[in-house]
C-alpha cells in the first residue's frame, strides 16, 4: 500500500514507547483506558481499521471476523499466542495474522523457575507467617520444604520455552525429562541432557515436578486430565506459565485440597481471570496474574515484533511473524 499510512487500532495500552513509534509511523489510534474492548467496539474496529493490533484478551471468533470491513488485512497479535484469534476463518477471509514469537522465552521460563522455588520452598506460605503476629521465630521443623537438586523436572512441550526452561533446570542440578509433539534433535537432547518420553502419561507418574509449556489447541485442552492427574506422584508438584486450559482446573483444585498432589504454581487459569474460588483458599497453590512474560524489556520487544510486522506488510512484503496453518 505504497503512499499511503496504514490505518491501526490497538485494543490494549502497550508501553508508551511502543505506542509513540507506532504514532510516527502509522495513522493509529490508541486506547485511553486499559480495559478490554467488548465485542461491539472490536466489530467497530475491525470495520474501520487496515490493521488491528489485538492482544489475547480479544477473543475474535468466525462471527465477529464476519463482522469485518473490507479494509482489514491483517490483524497483528500483540503476544505469542493466537488461540484468541479464529486464524483459519481469518485466512478464509483474506485477512493474515501474525503473533511475537520468541521474545517472551527468556522471561516466561525464568517464572517457571521462580514458581519452582516458591512452591518447593514454600515461600508464599512463609511471606504470610512472616507479615503475621503469629511467627515466634526460627525452629529446626519449621516451614521445611524440599530441595530441588536432583529432583526430575517433567516438562510438557519442548519448545522456545522448555528448552529454556531445562538449562536453567540443569544449572539447579535437576535432571531433565520431556514430552513433546516431536522429538528433538539427537544433538539438542544430547546438549539439553534431556530424556524423551512418547507416553506422557509414563513421564508424568514418574517426575517431581512438572512444567506445562505448550500452547492451547484443540489437542492440549485438558491434556492434564483427570485421569493424568491421578497419575502423578502425592509429593510432585505441577506449574503452568502457559495456558490455564491445558490443565482440568477443577480436578487439579480437589486434588490439591486432598493431598493427592503436593503443590501447584500456577501464573494462568483456565477461565482468564475467573479463578476458582477454591483454588484461592489452598495454601500449597502460588498463584500469579499472567505476570509470566512481564518484564519491561519484553513488552517493548513484543511491540516492536508488531511494528515490524505491520511496516513489512505496509511495504507490501509478507510479515516476518506470518502465522501459517502448520503452526496451530
Amino acid at each position: 500500500m505504497p503512499g499511503k499510512r496504514l490505518s491501526v487500532v490497538v485494543t490494549r495500552r502497550l508501553p508508551e514507547a511502543v505506542e509513540t513509534r507506532m504514532k510516527e509511523l502509522f495513522d493509529v489510534e490508541l486506547r485511553d483506558d486499559d480495559t478490554p474492548m467488548t465485542t461491539d467496539q472490536l466489530a467497530d474496529a475491525m470495520g474501520q481499521a487496515d490493521v488491528l493490533v489485538s492482544t489475547i484478551t480479544d477473543h475474535i471468533d468466525a462471527k465477529l471476523l464476519g463482522r469485518a470491513g473490507e479494509r482489514l488485512k491483517l490483524i497483528a497479535n500483540y503476544g505469542a499466542g493466537v488461540d484468541n484469534i479464529d486464524v483459519s476463518t481469518a485466512r478464509q477471509r483474506g485477512i493474515h495474522v501474525s503473533n511475537t514469537p520468541g521474545v517472551v522465552t527468556e522471561d516466561t521460563a525464568d517464572m517457571v523457575m521462580a514458581l519452582i522455588l516458591g512452591v518447593t520452598r514454600r515461600l508464599a506460605e512463609g511471606l504470610r507467617l512472616a507479615q503475621s503476629n503469629d511467627w515466634q521465630g526460627w525452629s529446626p521443623t519449621a516451614m521445611m520444604g524440599g530441595r530441588i537438586k536432583g529432583r526430575r523436572l517433567g516438562i510438557l512441550g519442548m519448545g522456545r520455552i522448555g528448552q529454556a526452561v531445562a538449562r536453567r533446570a540443569a544449572v539447579f542440578g535437576m535432571q531433565v525429562h520431556y514430552h513433546n509433539r516431536k522429538r528433538l534433535r539427537p544433538e539438542v537432547e544430547a546438549e539439553l541432557e534431556a530424556t524423551y518420553w512418547e507416553s506422557l502419561d509414563q513421564m508424568v507418574a514418574r517426575v517431581d515436578i512438572l512444567s506445562i509449556n505448550c500452547p492451547h489447541t484443540p489437542s492440549t485442552f485438558h491434556l492434564m486430565n483427570a485421569r493424568r492427574l491421578k497419575l502423578m506422584k502425592p509429593s510432585a508438584v505441577i506449574v503452568n506459565t502457559s495456558r490455564g486450559e491445558v490443565i482440568d482446573e477443577n480436578a487439579l483444585t480437589r486434588m490439591l485440597r486432598a493431598g493427592e498432589i503436593a503443590g501447584a504454581g500456577l501464573d494462568v487459569f483456565e477461565r482468564g481471570h475467573l479463578i476458582n474460588p477454591r483454588l484461592k483458599e489452598l495454601p500449597n497453590a502460588i498463584l500469579l496474574p499472567h505476570m509470566g512474560s512481564a518484564t519491561l524489556e519484553g513488552r517493548i520487544e513484543m511491540g516492536e515484533k508488531v511494528i515490524v510486522n505491520i511496516k513489512t506488510f505496509e511495504d507490501g512484503h509478507r510479515p516476518p511473524d506470518l502465522v501459517v496453518p502448520s503452526m496451530l
